[in-house]
């Protein structure tokens, strides 16, 4: 018999017979094949199914890492630098910050009378675009005795934030009709009004010089741009009308002034603002910034027609400072930029050696439009956090009792398996840490009492998805599947009720932040935030590790409190043929050489019974 095992090679031979014997047999095939000058080596075999999940398992692992620790690694920057800390910010309820009363500032015409209930509509809501655009949230803006309006935000903050939200920001292009340096023409020099003529028709344009009268031009001579226009002077600028004007410079040695012609195309008929770096003729980087503008339908078709008239101008004779226009920033000059070329597509771009922070403090303005009125800031104080520490531990602690009770629900209901929930939600609570940590960083985002509250709820529907999926496994172990294949099969499955469940999550908080305000907004991006934190874990971390642990033994062999006992979820055994019914977990654990020698045991047992029988029974035999 045992000479017969080693010519056969039967299923019950030893591993060592039956390996040495498959090597010699592979080596005189490559000897073969070399001789032939095939390749020199035996044809590789290929990889299993198994082999195959369970590394993309270990990708999938690996890249959740390696995105954990860029997370941390910006973060550990951050603090070294002093640029954050460990904590993440904390909004107006839960830290305090700073609340100013703004009062309007009406001049010229509208000296005296009252703020409309419209216009401090308007300017509510200018301002929140302002601020929430400037990176500030959480802010509160409210109106007071229909009259003021209340800021309150986080934090104490910047000169920059203090100036974007009293500024009117009325931004007009009027036409220069004539300039010169900034200060002012010494009395004793000055042109005598009687030797100036008077217009002898009426302008024609706002670019014709017959704007210029006696008393324009004896204000023009005397204006200083070397001590600056006031407040009150630069909102006094009719639009219809010929006014003065500084540039930006006001106030020092380099300032200049112009007379400019009435307003040719008022601010609101720009339709975007944006900021980048200021380039030349040629596309070469300069090394500034500059703002560019976007007209609406209105606002192209006159641009189209004053850049016409003003190359025209340029063309006929050089130097002509008629060939400029201004663009005019609450009263002040920021650019003149001399006209070309004709521009037809309703795109200007805003020169004047700005700085990053400037032009994109421009270019929010312009974007979010002008206050009907100016306003400055009546008082300014220091306002303590409205819930503070407390209603933070509060809320604290009411998630940490929401995820014991997930973690006591996952190990009652999934045993062991629970250990894998457990561990999902806390990588996903690391990944969020790490986002609303380092966003307070880049982007100052400040947790709110409503955000904790979204992070409480998304503890549940991040609960949800590992249930799907663990319920979808457990489906396919009842219909007598292996544990692996359990596992794979229930991913497919549980795969598009996760993606959808997200999906909707995720279009919800979307929804919710661009409808709603203030501390909703809060709780929508947290929701939010954690849906995409979710998803990441589910792909990467909670089917990675059922991958790996449906190849291990003790969860692989679907053991007792593993959570994957198919007796205990009555599973339903596969047809074997012969008569015979295999237990769906009967081979799990096994290496497919243990699993042939068992196979081998069992057929040569199979023989055994049959032949004894027929020995005994004659007769029964030959039926």
């Amino acid at each position: 018999m045992a000479a017969q095992k080693k010519t056969s090679g039967t299923p019950g031979e030893p591993r060592g017979s039956r390996w040495r014997r498959r090597g010699t047999s592979e080596g005189t095939g490559s000897r073969a094949s070399g001789s032939k000058g095939t390749g020199g080596g035996a044809t590789p075999r290929p990889r299993s199914g198994a082999a195959v999940a369970a590394s993309s398992a270990r990708k999938a692992l690996l890249a959740l890492v390696a995105v954990a620790a860029i997370l941390a690694g910006v973060l550990v920057y951050g603090v070294s630098t002093d640029r954050t800390g460990w904590s993440p910010k904390l909004a107006l309820d839960l830290e305090g910050g700073t609340q100013m009363v703004l009062s309007p500032t009406l001049q010229g015409d509208d000296a005296g009378q009252e703020i409309s209930q419209e216009q401090l509509d308007q300017a509510v809501e200018i301002i929140r675009q302002r601020v929430d655009g400037a990176g500030v949230s959480e802010a509160e803006i409210t109106t007071q005795s229909g009259r003021n309006i209340v800021v309150s935000m986080p934090g104490v903050p910047s000169s920059e934030t203090r100036d974007l939200i009293q500024t009117s920001a009325q931004m007009a292009f009027r036409p220069v009709i004539t300039t010169g340096a900034g200060a002012a023409v010494p009395e004793d020099q000055r042109t005598d009004p009687k030797s100036i003529p008077e217009p002898d028709a009426k302008p024609t344009n706002s670019s014709d010089p017959n704007w210029v009268t006696r008393e324009l031009y004896a204000e023009y001579e005397a204006l200083d741009c070397t001590k600056g226009q006031s407040q009150e002077e630069r909102a006094a600028q009719p639009q219809d009308k010929a006014v003065v004007a500084c540039d930006t410079q006001g106030g020092s040695e380099n300032s200049t002034k112009f007379i400019l012609g009435p307003v040719e195309i008022p601010g609101t008929e720009i339709s975007d603002a944006s900021y980048a770096q200021a380039t030349n003729s040629q596309g070469h980087a300069t090394g500034g910034f500059a703002v560019n503008l976007q007209f609406d339908e209105q606002g192209t078709k006159t641009f189209k027609e004053l850049s016409e008239r003003l190359y025209s101008l340029g063309q006929s004779s050089q130097g002509d400072p008629r060939s400029q226009f201004a663009i005019v920033l609450d009263g002040s000059v920021i650019s003149a930029p001399s006209m070309n070329s004709v521009i037809t597509d309703g795109k200007a771009q805003i020169t004047g050696n700005f700085t990053e922070d400037e032009a994109k403090f421009l270019s929010q303005q312009l974007k979010y439009g002008a206050l009907p009125v100016s306003f400055s800031i009546d008082s300014e104080q220091q306002v303590s956090a409205t819930l503070g520490s407390d209603q933070l531990r509060m809320g604290i602690v009411a998630g940490l009792i929401g995820l014991a009770l997930v973690c006591i629900y996952s190990l009652f209901q999934y045993r062991w398996l629970g250990l894998v929930t457990i561990a999902s939600l806390v990588v996903a609570g690391v990944l969020t840490y790490l986002a609303i940590t380092l966003l307070g960083w880049g982007a100052n985002y400040r947790l709110s009492l409503a955000g904790v509250a979204g992070l409480v709820v998304a503890i549940g529907q991040t609960a949800d998805s590992f249930i799907v999926y663990f319920e979808r496994i457990r489906d396919e172990i009842r219909a007598g599947r292996t544990i692996p294949a359990a596992v794979d099969h229930g991913w497919q499955r549980a795969r598009q009720t996760v993606l959808a469940s997200k999906a909707v999550n995720l279009l919800a908080a979307v929804v919710l932040y661009f409808v709603a305000v203030g501390n909703v907004r809060g709780f929508a991006f947290t929701l939010g935030l954690t849906a995409i934190a979710d998803l990441l874990v589910v792909f990467l971390f909670t089917h990675p590790v059922m991958v790996l642990l449906a190849r291990t033994r003790y969860f692989g062999s679907g053991a007792k409190n593993s959570g994957l006992d198919p007796e205990a979820l009555d599973a339903v055994p596969l047809y074997r043929g012969a008569g015979r019914l295999r237990d769906p977990s009967e081979n799990d654990g096994l290496t497919i050489a243990e699993r042939r020698r068992r196979a081998a045991r069992e057929t040569a047992a199979g023989d055994g019974t049959a032949s004894s029988s027929a020995h005994s029974d004659p007769q029964e035999a030959q039926r």
